[in-house]
Order: C-alpha cells, then structure tokens, then sequence
C-alpha cells in the first residue's frame, strides 16, 4: 500500500521529551534521527531511547537515519534500534548502488534476527552529494531481493557543502539535483521522492511555501521538514484541493461513461482528456483517500 508522506519530521534520538512531542504532530511520517542530531558521545545512548519510543508508537509510521555505512554505529545501530514497529530505515550518504546491496544484506540479517518479514524494512536512501545525484538512477534501480527501496529522499545541506556553493532563498542552485531525483525515481518505478527540508529561515513560511511548491512541481510527493512549525504549510501545499478533487472526480466520471461508449479520448471543459489524464486524476484520489483516513485514525 502507498505511504502518505507530505511530511517526514526529524526529531533527535536522544531527546525523549522531543520524540514524544513529535508523535503528537500532524506530520505524516516521524523520524528519530540516530546521525546528525545525536553527538558521538549520545549515539550508543540514544538507541535504548529509540527502541522504547517504537514500543510505545508503533501504531504511527516510523523512520530511523541510522548512521552511514562505514560508519563505526551503523551496526549498532541496526541490532539495537531496529524492531517491529519500524517501517523503514533512512540511510545518509548513499552514494553508488553498490551501497544498497550492502544494506539490504544488513537488514536481511535484521529481519531474521528479529523474526520480522523479509523486506518488511523499507529503505529511504539520502541523496546529499554530487556522486549520489550522478548516480541517482542506478541507486534507485538496484534490485535487491526483496525489494528495499521505497523512495529517496533529497539532502540540499550535505549537496551544497560537496559543492562548495551557498542555499539560497530561490533555491536556483538546486534546480538540477531537484528535477533528475523525481525523473529517476519515476523512470525506476518506484514512489516519487522526499524533499530537503528548508532551513534557510524557519520563521519565514512564505519562502518555505513558495520552496515546497517549487519541488511539488517538480514530482516530490512531500517534505522532509526541522520543525513542527513547518507541517501545516507542507501538509497543505502537498495535498490536493477540494476543487482538485472534484475535477478528478469529475474527469473520471466522464471518461468512464465515454469508454464504456467505445471512446477514449474525450473533451472535458474545453481541456482534453485521455488515459494519462485520468490516471493522475485517479493518483489525486488514493491520496486525498489516504489523507481521509488519517484525519479519521
């Protein structure tokens, strides 16, 4: 079944008071960071915390970052922090397909150890450097058995200090990555990818807003996003209208009564309407059904 992900929140691993506040959020997926938010000395520490917060929220959807491979935590990591509850595993500084390979391998020894489903953890690959971007196809391509890969999510911060260029309020210098990630994710056959969070001005919504309507536009289905404040304008920019939804309903309404005539292609509001067309209108619909049913959980 499709994730709904507008908003993915990342919240410390060891702040147990923050996780808690988080899975109080509207945000529709939390994930308790085990790399970048944890100092070295809290890393070990923050995996007990991590374990009793799934216990406690497995009901929600739930993503750890586990260190990079390589890393001296990633196993760890994946022996301590990972049980039934958690439905994927968000991996930093995937760079080559290679590297899926290798953790598929880790989370298939996981599963056994844990008497969990094969594949039941779902991989989110971090796309945050030039090579990753270069290579974003054939990361998210790799077959593994089973299948692992979810979707990808978009780092800007770790892009742009590989670059060595500066974030700007426009985000032109991250137009390039932005529109391959989506095109790979969608020639691959998988989900459409996650967004980088905005961190230039947590306080500015309307640069946040205008910045999730620039990725929506360019295929990614939601955003990673710092703080709570950011989940109402990402949830809203990432949801389809009332009126986007009554169109939908009405376009295959419409075509649906053609085709049964023996016509496929048809007219719809001086717009044309076709198998394409109907098939993204049937897209918006599992999502605003999906958006019902968490609004009823």
């Amino acid at each position: 079944m499709p994730m709904l992900i507008r908003t993915a929140l990342f919240v410390p691993g060891n702040r147990p008071e923050r996780i808690d506040k988080a899975f109080h959020t509207e945000a529709d997926v939390i994930i308790v960071d085990l790399e970048d938010a944890v100092p070295p000395s809290e890393k070990e520490r923050s995996r007990s915390v991590v374990r009793e917060k799934v216990v406690k929220y497995r009901d929600r959807m739930i993503l750890v970052r586990v260190n990079a491979l390589g890393s001296p935590f990633i196993k760890g990591d994946l022996e301590e922090a990972i049980l039934e509850g958690v439905k994927g595993i968000m991996l930093p500084k995937v760079e080559r397909a290679d590297d899926i390979h290798v953790m598929n391998t880790l989370l298939l020894d996981v599963e056994k150890k844990r008497s969990l489903p094969e594949g039941s953890i779902r991989l989110f690959p971090l796309i945050e450097s030039a090579a990753a971007v270069q290579h974003v196809y054939d990361i998210v391509s790799a077959k593994t058995k089973p299948e692992r890969i979810y979707t990808v999510a978009f780092g800007a911060a770790d892009y742009t200090l590989d670059m060595g260029i500066e974030m700007s309020m426009e985000g032109a210098e991250l137009f390039y990555a932005r529109s391959r990630i989506p095109i790979a994710c969608r020639a691959a056959g998988i989900a459409p990818p996650i967004d980088t969070p905005f961190m230039i001005d947590l306080r500015n919504t309307e640069a946040l807003v205008a910045d999730a309507r620039r990725a929506k536009e360019l295929g990614f289905q939601g955003k990673l996003v710092i703080h709570p404040q950011q989940i109402e304008p990402c949830n809203r920019i990432f949801s389809p209208t009332p009126e986007e939804i009554a169109k939908a309903e009405r376009i295959i309404q419409a075509f649906e009564e053609a085709e049964a005539a023996g016509t496929a292609a048809i007219q719809l509001e001086g717009k044309f309407i076709d198998y394409p067309v109907v098939q993204r209108s049937r897209d918006l619909l599992t999502i605003a059904a999906a958006i019902s049913r968490k609004g009823g959980d």
